[in-house]
Parts: structure tokens; sequence; C-alpha cells
């Protein structure tokens, strides 16, 4: 079966052709940045739009009906803009309203929970798999029935982390130095007592469930590698959908004869929901180690 059949309805088929239009990423507020950021590594020449739902984050601990609205929402505003493609980068927004908005909007509509799914599912060697997340999400079932899809014989371990964004934004605020540094398994940017023991609270369960793969289930959680990885062990795989979010992306513009002109030079757009702008900004210059200064200010209205 072709996973991407039902994203290539609409695509342009001549030989040559190319499509300009930015592509549109949003979370709830910082931790889409990090698929961003992998994107603008593989795709150097695409133009994105970037929203960061500050005002209303976390969604995790939100309705799903809730958040279903919200994604409709930023997916009209960014349809509106002429994107040609959005990523949900949010594994709750994905959980609550992928669907719908695939069903509703013209330009593919990609999450991060199937592609962290497929990863997880091609990585387990003794089909134990752990899924840390939001609340939302794990309510949601979302991996677990996105992995057992794929191979009914894995048998999936879900926990919530309800604390763990606060945590990952904590430690931005708190540390110096190059943000690649937090990304990595290595970093003691995390390592803090106080940090250590709400990790192990969390954590402990999937690691007595002898799970060889976990799922990091929120787009924050890849800053906590290392405080994560401390505390599962060395003989579990960490599993971020950001890398394999950003092969669907190449791999459905490639098919649809999507992708920027070669030589296009990318212009990338930024709006938080959110009151701080200038934090914002300062926020994301660190995950994307460039100038933020033309962030803006998006006013969305309250849901009817």
């Amino acid at each position: 079966m072709d996973t991407f059949a039902p994203l290539l309805a609409g695509r342009d088929d001549r030989p040559g052709s190319y499509d300009n239009a930015p592509i549109g990423v949003f979370d709830s507020g910082y931790g889409g940045l990090t698929v961003m950021r992998e994107i603008m590594a593989a795709l150097p020449e695409e133009d994105i739009i970037y929203v960061g739902d500050s005002a209303r984050c976390p969604y995790g601990p939100r309705d799903l009906a809730e958040v279903r609205g919200f994604v409709r929402q930023i997916c009209r505003v960014l349809v509106d803009r002429g994107c040609k493609l959005i990523v949900i980068a949010c594994n709750t927004a994905t959980a609550a309203g992928l669907e719908q908005a695939q069903r509703e909007f013209s330009v593919p509509v990609i999450g991060v929970v199937e592609p962290g799914a497929r990863a997880a599912a091609m990585t387990t060697r003794n089909r134990r798999v752990g899924v840390v997340a939001t609340h939302a999400t794990v309510e949601s079932c979302a991996y677990a029935d996105a992995i057992r899809h794929i191979d009914a014989g894995i048998t999936v371990f879900s926990t919530a982390a309800p604390r763990f964004v606060e945590i990952a934004e904590l430690g931005i605020r708190m540390a110096e130095g190059p943000f690649e540094s937090y990304l990595s398994e290595a970093s003691k940017v995390y390592i803090r007592p106080e940090f250590e023991a709400i990790a192990r609270e969390y954590l402990e369960p999937l690691r007595r469930s002898a799970i060889d793969t976990l799922v990091l289930g929120c787009t924050h959680y890849p800053l906590l590698k290392a405080l994560i990885g401390g505390v599962v062990g060395r003989e579990v795989t960490l599993i971020s959908s950001a890398e394999e979010t950003t092969r669907d992306v190449a791999e459905i513009l490639r098919r649809r004869h999507g992708l920027a002109r070669p030589g296009n030079v990318a212009a990338y757009e930024f709006y938080t929901t959110g009151a701080d702008v200038a934090e914002f900004a300062q926020f994301g210059s660190r995950v994307l180690n460039m100038d933020l200064a033309r962030a803006a200010h998006l006013d969305l209205p309250p849901l009817d």
C-alpha cells in the first residue's frame, strides 16, 4: 500500500515543474521549532511559515475537541497564506485534528505521530515499545494504534509526562551555549536532581516494562534526550519523529512535483499568538541559530 497516495491528489505531473509556495508548520508553542530545524536542514530552498500558538499552550491538558478546533483554525490561516503543505508539528494536535484537517483542506496535511510510530516499529527488536507524551496524546491512543497498525504483535506501553514541556522550556531559559548541545544525549543542561526526580517518576514504569524503544511523543521532548536516556538506560533507543516527518515532507513534495525551484533563496516567517513576541523571537533564535527579529504577533479569535 502506498502510504502517501491520499496526499498526492492534485499534484502537478509535468516534468521539471516546481512550486515556490511556502510550507506551513505549526505547534502549540516552541516545540515544533525542532521539526522546523530538520526541514530547514533537509530542504534548504523551501520557504516556511511557522505559527506557535503560545497563547493557548499547552495543548496537552485540553479536551481533544477543543484542540481539533485550534488545528482547523491554524490550518485555515496557513492555507490562506498560500502554503502548499502543512505540518502539524505537535503530537497532541496531530492526534486530535489530523484526520479532519486532511479531509477539509485541499493541500497535504501531515502530522508527527505516524512517522514516529513507523520509526519505532522499524527500530524495536523485542517488540516492546514505550511512548512518553502529553495526557491528551496518551489518552487518544494515537501512537499505540499507529504502531499496532504497522505491526499488531508489538506491545505498546504509554505514560503521560505533563511536566516535561515545562522542564524543556525552563532549561532553555536557564542555560547558555549552542542549542545543538541540548539535543545531545551527552548534554548536561537538564541533568539536575529536581528534573531527574520528575523523570524517574514518569519513566520508571516504562523501564520496568523491558522496552527497547521509546517514542518521544511531544516535539519538546527531544530537548530532554540526556535526561530521559539517563533514566531508561542506554539499551533503550529514543525515537524523535522530527527526522522521519521531514522525510515524509520531502517525499510528498517530490512526488507532487512541488519542491521549490533549485536556487530559491528560502524566506521564513514566524508568528506567535502569545503576547511576548520578543521572548518568542529570542527562544526561536536559539533553536534555529538565526535572527527572528521580524517575528510577529498573530491574533486568533476565540473559537465559536
